[in-house]
């Protein structure tokens, strides 16, 4: 591609979409071409803003705008159509996470895209984190040696959602799939498929009747990776939280790492060294989408990070996940392409 800069369309402007946004402005890698959002008047401030067409409608941007990529912040049960529609006309696509609703969804972007020889990634901030890149050297070099643990603990605000995320169809998953999202590709990001995945999950609400209609608000996850490496994720939605918390321990014979997305901290016996960083979400963002931008403008140099292939990967665990609070029993993420009826040799990430 001769140019440095690639045309853009932005569907979805609440807080999580406009940051992409601003993100995408500030790398310089964008020309932002048009805007959608159904509030029309959040669309035209945005749109007056960056320059650009305003759109309430997103088939409308889609069809009637030729753009290089598009950049996808919409709720997730209304991403199936738009998706395809540009995935069919060529566009690269950075989606924020979580890629669908549940394996199956997400395969057949992943497919798509490979059959239209496009770029499709899914926009996972914690791979561009400073900490989350410390720990992640920091494992790749060996600095935790005789693995036997890891866990990870999230804690976010349950307040404020929004009605779908309630509802099973609309939403495909709770807590585990739309705010746990990051640590587990995180911890896929640097360890193995598991081979077993058993989880429980509950919700609060007043009966067990109602229970079965509503997504999970509490998880405990346990992954067994080996004979000698488990995990454990605990997910949990509390009123009273504010901000999220969000801490991922490594644990070997003889130390432990710890991680959070300001700080990284490595204890071997009674020696600890602390890493510390200051940065804000969208610094986060600029690497993010200049990643993306990158891998289409100069691939040969820049390889496409999170790619929708490599995330079925954590599909498939959270698709495990599910299927075992269902049953009672542990699951095998290796199995659920076959389970999802992908066709033999069919290109699935795991």
């Amino acid at each position: 591609m001769a140019t440095n800069t690639l045309t853009a369309g932005m569907l979805g402007l609440d807080q999580k979409g406009q940051l992409l946004l601003e993100a995408a402005h500030t790398s310089g890698y964008f020309d932002i071409r048009a805007v959608a959002d159904p509030d029309l008047q959040r669309a035209e401030r945005l749109a007056a803003e960056f320059r650009c067409e305003p759109y309430t409608d997103y088939r409308q941007l889609i069809v009637q705008n030729q753009l290089d990529c598009l950049l996808v912040a919409i709720d997730i049960h209304t991403c199936d159509e738009h998706l395809r529609a540009a995935l069919k006309k060529k566009f690269n696509v950075l989606k924020l996470a979580p890629p669908a609703r549940n394996f199956e969804e997400a395969l057949g972007y992943a497919q798509l895209a490979e059959t239209q020889k496009v770029r499709f990634a899914i926009a996972n901030p914690a791979r561009f984190m400073a900490s989350h890149r410390t720990a992640h050297e920091l494992i790749k070099q060996g600095h935790v040696k005789q693995l036997y643990l890891v866990t990870a603990q999230y804690v976010t605000d349950g307040a404020g959602r929004p009605a779908w995320q309630a509802d099973p169809k609309l939403a495909g998953g709770g807590v585990l799939l739309h705010d746990c999202y990051q640590s587990l590709d995180e911890i896929l990001w640097n360890f193995p498929l598991p081979q077993q995945v058993y989880a429980l999950t509950s919700n609060q609400a007043p009966d067990k009747q109602q229970r079965l209609y509503l997504t999970e608000d509490t998880a405990v996850v346990s992954l067994k990776f080996s004979d000698t490496l488990t995990g454990n994720i605990v997910a949990m939605r509390r009123i009273d939280v504010g901000t999220t918390e969000v801490v991922l321990r490594i644990h070997g014979k003889e130390t432990c790492l710890t991680v959070t997305d300001s700080e990284v901290t490595l204890r071997a016996g009674s020696d600890e060294r602390r890493w510390q960083f200051a940065e804000t979400p969208h610094d986060v963002m600029v690497r993010v989408v200049s990643s993306f931008a990158n891998s289409i403008l100069r691939p040969d140099e820049h390889e496409l990070v999170s790619s929708a292939a490599e995330n079925l990967k954590n599909m498939a665990v959270l698709e495990s996940a599910y299927l075992s609070a269902r049953t009672g029993f542990p699951e095998e993420p290796a199995r659920i392409p076959q389970m999802s009826g992908a066709p033999a040799g069919a290109a699935t990430g795991l």
